[in-house]
């Protein structure tokens, strides 16, 4: 049976957050059947991009990820925090911003992937990419320990220790699995790297239109598990899921990479029901201020494809490009009539399951697409727009 260990935060400092980490690993047994003397350990953050603040809630406090180290060198091992932001985002500008540079005056290593040596890794039990196109670092590494937040995806509901590891992948191939199938290739991922320890920053979550634009939630909590899969489990559960739910952790499951159902994982610490509340999904976030346009979502849209299209509006009104919308039919699923008033001009197919629809408008492909695509598809070939990054 898989173990969860659920412990709340005896106060806000780097003290009383490495306590509760401490307990949570204690909770499942210690490192020492996961971590040897001498190894070289990755510990990876989620250091997306730069914060509002950072306990916004989107990015990984740097006192979980130094407790984490601490553990993993009081262990005899050699602790390296290592990270890339997402695409097109300068990771050394997010670990000034997070203060990570806290952990280089403790002693440890942090280190921004995408200024270190590439090197290819081979991709194992794959359904999506032959390799990864990662770092040395990553392909050195003894054991990987991810270290997510506890927050909302605007694409894969949420974003926990599975989607975490999507930062251990390069600018372009982060890219690419927008249009390949975001779902297939982070489990590759998960697959390729198998990590040895989740360590869930539940201090601050956020909810709504994360990674990076939801609203922050305080949680006071850490959660831990050396099996990602139920680690996500427990932390969707926690913030209000059904982990299945999630096609991340489903997908996850359905390969044999770790238990997602709640009645075979022992919780240990605090209860679910005890420290659960409610967090809002991305796709019930409200966008004022939008002019007249129809979202036609087919009962057979996945959650991807509907959240999408809700944070790419959102990224469309922070564009300055809301006048594109104005008339505009969003389609996303595998819906089979349009409605009279369909034309090319005025429609936008997202996602493969509209594919079958492309003559009858803009097709905008992906599983699901990314942002700047769907947007790209509103605002049509009149204007060329971008995002500043792909989140993970």
């Amino acid at each position: 049976m898989s173990t969860v260990s659920i412990r709340k935060t005896a106060g806000d400092d780097y003290a009383g957050i490495l306590a509760a980490v401490r307990r949570a690993v204690e909770d499942l047994g210690g490192l020492g059947d996961i971590i040897k003397p001498g190894m070289k350990v990755l510990v990876k953050p989620n250091l997306v991009a730069v914060p509002a603040t950072r306990l916004s809630g989107a990015v990984t406090r740097w006192e979980v990820a130094g407790a984490v180290a601490q553990l993993a060198r009081e262990a005899g091992a050699s602790p390296i925090i290592a990270e890339s932001a997402a695409a097109g985002v300068n990771t050394r500008a997010v670990i000034e911003k997070c203060e990570y540079d806290r952990l280089r005056d403790l002693g440890f290593a942090v280190v921004d992937l995408k200024q270190t040596p590439r090197r290819k890794i081979a991709a194992k039990g794959a359904k999506l990419i032959a390799s990864m196109d990662s770092w040395e670092l990553v392909a050195e590494a003894e054991a990987v320990i991810s270290v997510p937040v506890l927050k909302t995806h605007d694409q894969t509901e949420v974003t926990l220790g599975l989607k975490n590891l999507k930062g251990l992948i390069e600018d372009e191939q982060k890219k690419i699995f927008h249009a390949q199938g975001v779902m297939n290739g982070v489990i590759d991922i998960v697959s390729t790297l198998r990590p040895v320890l989740t360590v869930i920053d539940g201090t601050y979550g956020q909810e709504g239109l994360g990674p990076i634009f939801g609203d922050t939630v305080r949680m006071d909590l850490i959660l831990a598990s050396k099996d990602v899969v139920a680690a996500d489990a427990v932390g969707s559960a926690v913030m209000g899921y059904q982990p299945e739910d999630c096609m991340l952790s489903l997908e996850a499951n359905r390969r044999g990479l770790g238990e997602i159902s709640l009645a075979k994982i022992e919780v240990k610490g605090e209860s679910i029901a005890s420290v659960a509340r409610r967090f809002k999904r991305a796709s019930e976030v409200e966008i004022e201020g939008l002019p007249p346009h129809r979202l036609l979502f087919d009962e057979g849209a996945c959650t991807g494809c509907r959240n999408t299209v809700i944070s790419s509006l959102m990224d469309l009104k922070s564009q300055g490009h809301t006048s594109y919308l104005e008339g505009k039919i969003l389609v996303a699923g595998p819906l089979r009539e349009l409605p009279p008033e369909s034309t090319p001009e005025n429609t936008v197919l997202i996602g493969k399951c509209a594919n079958h629809l492309k003559d009858r408008g803009r097709a905008v492909r992906g599983c699901p697409p990314g942002n700047v695509y769907v947007v790209q598809g509103i605002v049509g070939d009149a204007l060329e727009v971008g995002r500043r990054y792909n989140a993970d």
